[in-house]
C-alpha cells in the first residue's frame, strides 16, 4: 500500500473521477488517491491518513463549493496539518481571495478549470519532489 496520498476536494462528483483518472495515469501506484465531495468529508479523510500513518502530500481542492469555500478549508487544514502543500483547481474564484491564499501559503498554485493535465502533473511534482520555486 502507498505511503503518500494525494486528496482531491470538489463537489463535482465527475471532476474528482477526471482528477482521480489523471493523477492515477500519471503516477500509477506511487500514491494513495482519496476524494472528498466537501470540506467536512475531506477533513474526515485527513485525519484518518494521519492516524493510519500515511503521509498527505498534496491537495487538489475546489474554491466554490457548498458550505466552506475552497480558500476557508485549506486553512483549516494549514492550521491542523502544516506542511500539507495545496493545489486551487477552479471554474470560479475571486482573484483576491485566491491572491491572499497564495500569500498565506494555504495554497501553493492556482488552475483554472478546465484545467491542463501536464501543467497539474507537473505543479504536483515541483511542489513534492522538487524545486517549487517559479511553478506558480
Amino acid at each position: 500500500m502507498a505511503e503518500q496520498a494525494i486528496l482531491c476536494v470538489d463537489d463535482e462528483q465527475l471532476i474528482l473521477m477526471a482528477l482521480k483518472s489523471e493523477l492515477s495515469e500519471a503516477f500509477g501506484s506511487r500514491f494513495l488517491y482519496e476524494v472528498a465531495l466537501n470540506a467536512d468529508e475531506a477533513l474526515s479523510i485527513i485525519a484518518e491518513l494521519k492516524s493510519d500513518g500515511i503521509e498527505l502530500m498534496m491537495i487538489l481542492s475546489d474554491w466554490l463549493m457548498p458550505g466552506i469555500k475552497g480558500d476557508e478549508f485549506l486553512g483549516i487544514v494549514q492550521e491542523r496539518y502544516p506542511g500539507i502543500k495545496a493545489i486551487m483547481i477552479t471554474g470560479h474564484a475571486n482573484a483576491a481571495t485566491i491572491q491572499k491564499a497564495l500569500d498565506d501559503g494555504r495554497i501553493v498554485a492556482v488552475l483554472n478549470k478546465p484545467w491542463d493535465s501536464k501543467e497539474l502533473i507537473a505543479l504536483i511534482l515541483a511542489w513534492c519532489f522538487g524545486n517549487p520555486e517559479g511553478s506558480h
